[in-house]
């Protein structure tokens, strides 16, 4: 898991976009939008929205005024999980490396770093990221009003 950090960050930033910014609400969160919000191109995104939606985090709605929302409450998705969607059907990496001290030293040291990773991981939820975004100062956008102006 620790050598993937830059597609397990992407997860977390994006999940967390579109929980600050569409929640479960009727709102939506669009691709396009995500993606200038976090300086990203939007087709390295959809791989990553597409797993998020695979795993049930995120729900995507077709068609012109289409998007994501999340698909349960921000307290009931973890860090972990999100990291796990995009994770899915990649190997650790380390069967590249052999011998006694990779074998004795490095390979249960990387196991034990990851086991702590995934334990905090496995406590953070985006309900704990959006208290620090508020603690930050940044509020989530309001609902624009509607306007019936003609």
């Amino acid at each position: 898991m620790l050598l993937r950090r830059d597609r397990a960050l992407t997860a977390i930033a994006v999940a967390l976009d579109v929980a600050f910014h569409a929640g479960r609400a009727g709102q939506l969160a669009g691709a396009a939008e995500i993606a200038e919000r976090l300086g990203a191109a939007r087709r390295g995104l959809e791989p990553v929205l597409q797993a998020l939606s695979r795993a049930g985090l995120l729900e995507s709605l077709r068609g012109p005024r289409g998007g994501y929302r999340l698909a349960r409450r921000p307290r009931d998705i973890r860090l972990l999980d999100i990291i796990d969607a995009v994770a899915e059907g990649q190997g650790p990496g380390e069967e590249a490396l052999s011998g006694a001290l990779q074998a004795a030293v490095v390979a249960p040291l990387w196991q034990e770093l990851d086991t702590g990773l995934r334990e905090r991981l496995a406590a953070l939820t985006l309900e704990s990221l959006l208290r620090r975004a508020q603690a930050a100062g940044l509020r989530r956008p309001a609902a624009e009003p509607l306007n019936f102006a003609i």
